[in-house]
């Protein structure tokens, strides 16, 4: 049976729920290849996620974390958690 999505005809707003997500493999200096809404922490670690400004700076996350940012990039140096982009 197909799937019913009630909200179809809605359009998405920030405030949506995330309806995508996409593996990060962190590398420095390298953009994401798709600019996520937030970040979602699968192991915990440090994460160093760059903005738009070129600024790095480094979290230490826990595993089921879900940060609020919308990186342009998370850098190999620094980073020990594995994270997810959710669009």
């Amino acid at each position: 049976m197909p799937q019913t999505d009630p909200f179809a005809a809605l359009s998405r707003s920030f405030t949506s729920p995330a309806t995508e997500h996409f593996t990060i493999v962190p590398a420095d200096g390298v953009d994401l290849p798709m600019r996520p809404r937030v970040l979602r922490i699968l192991t915990s670690g440090d994460i160093a996620i760059r903005d738009d400004q070129g600024v790095v700076i480094t979290y230490a996350v826990s595993a089921g974390e879900t940060l609020q940012f919308s990186a342009v990039g998370v850098e190999s140096t620094g980073t020990t958690a594995t994270v997810v982009g959710w669009l």
